[in-house]
């Protein structure tokens, strides 16, 4: 028997997980095949009731592709189970594809489906996408598969006036009492079923309501069928910073945007911003990732990092517009920290509708440049980038950022730097003894980034002066450069380590 930490059992595992890693290629692409060729049929030139049918298909394998990617993901990871991650979502999209989903299978039984909405319900919620989609899905597979005559249906109100509700009702059978006695149970599919299943749908249904923070409540009506709703409490639903913008920033309610991006302090301040001008957004870690998701859904901007592992924003960017994809024509805002001629001509030529310079020093410029480009003007492309400041550290622009992220998001984000420059620190000195050149120019363009996001403009001149040592591979001013700019994010670290100590203070 071999032992589980054994050089053997280390070496089946690595070659576990090479295979593992092929199969999850394999499956992606295939599942990217299935898509792109949903996507190239023409729609309208089919009859009403074949076209139903196929926007079902297309649904559904959009649908099961993030299904695809969560269980890959945590197999690879072996992470086990996670909770929902809440961003902005706009229901009037999720609905759409709800109905896009179930209608055919409504068809083919010959029962009607509708979904309404009440007037008062808001579009745009703090909620997780794939979270609603597996418990409203599940919860209308049950309803068509039990009605054999009458109509499904779905409503979305405000139970109360901070309540979101979301019910689901049929003209079935109902629920028997030996079904109501194992509600939500493991398998909990009771023996005199005639209709096949495993019962899982509720169980999973109920596991994720509660992720959410909402409950699951199954009722039989009078007139025969079930109903069963999903209420969810103002605070499961509602995030400040999506429904309150300022008046100068644009309203994105209507907007899907793709951000690739790989740093997680990056990530973090640009989807808060993101958040507070109601995009809904999602979120790719590198160009391969970003190339992903742009084959499995829709969006109608996309943010590109420049400087991304596996594959370039370049390479992102040169793809898109080099393909017949729906999203060869998609605006596109590339977001860098070198701005000198020759890197803005490559990126133009790359695709890039309009450039932002890190670090970005504002929500406002931020918003301008989005404005500008989703709702162009006559003005020319240009670099968004706020003035530079001789002040070593201005304090007022983390303060602003730290408002913007709220009261969790705010210790979330100071953790995230802190950790980054941390890193940082630790492999510019690696760095430093090897005299790696590569090295140093990658830890310098995050330094670059992070010192401007926080108002810390004396250490991102510096960086960008030891960025172009390094590149010249100039050894004396290296050595003395990384000197200063390690007391630099040492200062920096006191600085946001006093933030996170006062914040804790106040909430105790």
């Amino acid at each position: 028997m071999t032992a589980p930490n054994s050089p053997v059992s280390q070496v089946s595992e690595n070659e576990d997980q090479a295979q593992l890693t092929l199969l999850s290629h394999d499956i992606r692409s295939a599942i990217s095949d299935v898509i792109g060729g949903l996507r190239l049929v023409d729609l309208d030139a089919l009859d009403p009731t074949t076209r139903l049918q196929l926007e079902r298909v297309r649904t559904s394998s959009e649908v099961l592709a993030r299904l695809t990617e969560e269980a890959l993901s945590r197999t690879a990871e072996s992470t086990g189970a996670t909770e929902a991650i809440s961003s902005n979502l706009q229901l009037l999209r999720l609905l759409q594809n709800i109905r896009l989903r179930w209608a055919g299978r409504a068809q083919e039984k010959n029962i009607p489906f509708e979904i309404t909405v009440q007037s008062s319900v808001p579009n745009l919620v703090a909620l997780d996408r794939m979270a609603m989609e597996r418990i409203l899905s599940n919860l209308l597979s049950n309803a068509i598969k039990y009605t054999d005559s009458g109509k499904v249906g779905l409503k979305v109100k405000m139970c109360n006036p901070d309540e979101l509700c979301f019910i689901v009702t049929d003209e079935g059978p109902g629920f028997s009492d030996q079904a109501l006695e194992k509600l939500f149970q493991y398998n909990g599919r009771p023996d005199s079923s005639k209709k096949p299943g495993t019962g899982l749908g509720l169980h999973i249904a109920k596991e994720i309501a509660d992720q959410l923070g909402g409950a699951l409540r199954v009722e039989n009506r009078k007139n025969g069928g079930s109903c069963i709703t999903l209420s969810l409490p103002y605070e499961a639903w509602h995030d400040e910073t999506a429904t309150h913008t300022g008046a100068a920033l644009p309203d994105l309610t209507d907007i899907k945007v793709l951000l690739a991006e790989d740093n997680e302090t990056n990530q973090l301040i640009l989807a808060q911003m993101l958040d507070a001008m109601g995009a809904e957004y999602e979120i790719a870690r590198d160009g391969v990732e970003a190339l992903n998701w742009l084959e499995r859904e829709t969006f109608d901007l996309a943010l590109i990092d420049i400087d991304m592992p596996r594959l370039s924003g370049i390479d992102v960017m040169n793809t898109l517009r080099s393909g017949n994809t729906p999203h060869k024509d998609m605006p596109i805002l590339a977001i860098t920290a070198f701005v000198l001629r020759s890197n803005r001509e490559a990126i133009y030529r790359a695709g890039a509708n309009r450039i932002l310079a890190k670090p970005i020093m504002s929500i406002e410029a931020f918003g301008q440049s989005i404005t500008t480009l989703l709702f162009p003007d006559d003005q020319p492309a240009q670099i968004q980038s706020d003035d530079q400041s001789t002040v070593e550290m201005d304090t007022t622009r983390l303060h602003r950022l730290l408002t913007i992220a709220g009261p969790a998001g705010a210790q979330e984000l100071l953790m995230r730097l802190a950790s980054d420059l941390g890193n940082v620190q630790q492999k510019m000195a690696q760095a430093l003894q090897k005299m790696d050149q590569a090295q140093l120019r990658a830890q310098t363009h995050v330094l670059i980034s992070l010192a401007g996001a926080v108002g810390a403009e004396h250490l991102q001149n510096l960086a960008q002066v030891l960025n172009s040592a390094a590149h010249k591979l100039d050894q004396d001013a290296i050595s003395e450069l990384s000197a200063e700019a390690d007391r630099g994010i040492s200062r920096l670290l006191q600085i946001i380590d006093q933030e996170q100590n006062a914040r804790a203070e106040v909430t105790e």
